[in-house]
């Protein structure tokens, strides 16, 4: 989880990815963050995010985020 933290730090230095619950709902990130976010996690753990998967509940949280690559794995 912790590497996980720090790739989504590299795509935004300014968020609070250890504690933040709304990073799509309450608009901290951008689509252009999103798509960053998506290579990054392709680049890193080999795992490819299907279209289907693209959505706020995946992508509100580093925990979401981290659930969703293990699910894919």
């Amino acid at each position: 989880m912790e590497e996980l933290i720090e790739l989504l730090r590299e795509v935004r230095d300014d968020v609070d990815f250890d504690n933040c619950t709304d990073l799509i709902d309450g608009e901290v990130l951008s689509s252009f963050d999103i798509i960053q976010i998506i290579s990054v996690i392709d680049e890193e753990y080999d795992v490819s995010i299907p279209a289907a998967e693209i959505k706020p509940d995946n992508f509100n949280s580093a925990k979401a985020l981290y659930d969703l690559i293990q699910r894919l794995k």
